[in-house]
């Protein structure tokens, strides 16, 4: 799981970069070239919420297997010579719709192979890390083949490694019955009855927006960290080390929290780094140069160590049933509305400077968390009018 993991993540990241050079060679506009990296957030909405009931209808195993070998597929078929531009913006789309899925399906089945405990809290963060990293080592890595190959061969290794992820896949994780066929009929229902039983609940509600909302607010500093180093004078190799400033931080929280905490302790964290992880990010209201910047940075990367904690929360709250369809639907959100906090942010810096953006999401971002954790407050276990636990909605629901 963890090496097709690891494949699948680098062949799209490589696939976005050498997509781009290949559209913007093939047609030489910049806007094209922009909407080919943009239509990978794009499809997620829609993919995540038709295709979410699949991810428990069917067994795992079997959904991460055709997504790997559809995304093998339009990758392969992406190099085909004469393939048009639109055909590849469409081959992309394609990818990027069922990529919620793999994710939910791919999470779900984590806690089949490692348990709902401990080493499935540990193993998601691992995943996590390793998604970061390869987000930084993939971009790196699809640039130094793209001085080698062109476009077409670099995606051609994508394909490749969209099929050894499949293989590995296939042959390396047992075949599990689906989770709907456990649970019994009607827990497979429709993508609205997922939604329905993800909100209807207020607990899981709550946590769901704890892992929706403030992504969106963090990413404000990275969509306009280029136009912010233009202002302060900083060269590209400055801006290069502050772009990664937040994804080492987060990586350096989580790891020191998987590791170095016990699981009490990790609860007992989680609300207070949740609350206080925009604050590194109003040192932007003084302006500051490029070191106070790089700290504040990779403060509030690390305080993303409370995410572990939430992970647990997440998973206690949800039954064995509709699994696969909450944690494609939370895949589905995340990204979609970092999505929208980002062209958000872009568009707010149309009128006002980088510094007043970011310093007005980071006071946002921290009233929306003390909101989300009051009412997370509310619905804990024993707490006065907290909910009842969450059930599987029933075939006459």
């Amino acid at each position: 799981m963890f090496l097709a993991h690891l494949l699948s993540l680098l062949g799209v990241v490589i696939a976005e970069i050498s997509l781009t050079v290949l559209v913007y060679r093939a047609t030489g506009s910049a806007l094209m070239s922009a909407l080919t990296f943009a239509l990978g957030f794009l499809p997620y909405a829609l993919g995540g919420t038709l295709l979410a009931p699949l991810a428990d209808r069917h067994p795992a195993r079997r959904v991460l297997v055709a997504c790997d070998l559809l995304c093998a597929g339009c990758a392969a078929a992406m190099v085909w010579p004469g393939t048009p531009v639109a055909g590849i913006l469409v081959l992309r789309c394609a990818m990027a719709f069922v990529a919620p899925l793999f994710q939910g399906a791919r999470s779900a089945s984590l806690a089949d192979i490692l348990g709902t405990g401990e080493a499935f809290v540990l193993g998601r963060s691992l995943l996590r890390m390793v998604s970061q990293g390869a987000q930084l080592a993939g971009f790196g890595l699809g640039g130094l083949l793209l001085t080698f190959l062109a476009p077409h061969g670099a995606i051609a290794l994508t394909a490749a490694g969209f099929l050894a992820s499949a293989l590995l896949l296939r042959l390396g994780t047992r075949d599990r019955p689906a989770r709907a066929a456990t649970a019994g009929a009607g827990a497979g229902g429709s993508a609205l009855d997922g939604l329905r039983a993800v909100f209807g609940d207020r607990r899981l509600r709550v946590l769901t927006l704890l892992c929706w909302l403030p992504p969106a607010f963090a990413v404000v500093p990275e969509a306009l960290l280029t136009p912010y180093a233009h202002d302060i004078g900083a060269g590209t190799a400055t801006l290069g080390v502050l772009m990664c400033a937040l994804p080492v931080g987060a990586v350096a929280g989580e790891l020191w929290a998987g590791s170095a905490l016990t699981p009490r302790t990790r609860s007992r964290i989680t609300a207070p780094l949740a609350a206080v992880a925009f604050l590194p990010l109003l040192v932007y209201a003084v302006r500051p140069g490029a070191p106070v910047l790089l700290g504040a940075l990779l403060l509030s990367g690390l305080t993303h160590a409370h995410t572990v904690g939430l992970d647990r929360m997440y998973v206690d709250a949800v039954p064995d049933a509709l699994r696969g369809r909450a944690m494609t639907l939370l895949s589905t959100g995340l990204m979609t509305l970092q999505g929208v906090g980002m062209a958000l942010a872009g568009a707010a810096a149309e009128f006002l400077p980088a510094h007043v953006v970011v310093t007005g999401a980071a006071v946002l971002g921290t009233a929306v968390v003390l909101l989300l954790l009051s009412g997370l407050r509310a619905t804990a276990p024993g707490a006065s009018g907290a909910p009842r636990a969450l059930r599987a909605p029933r075939a006459e629901e």
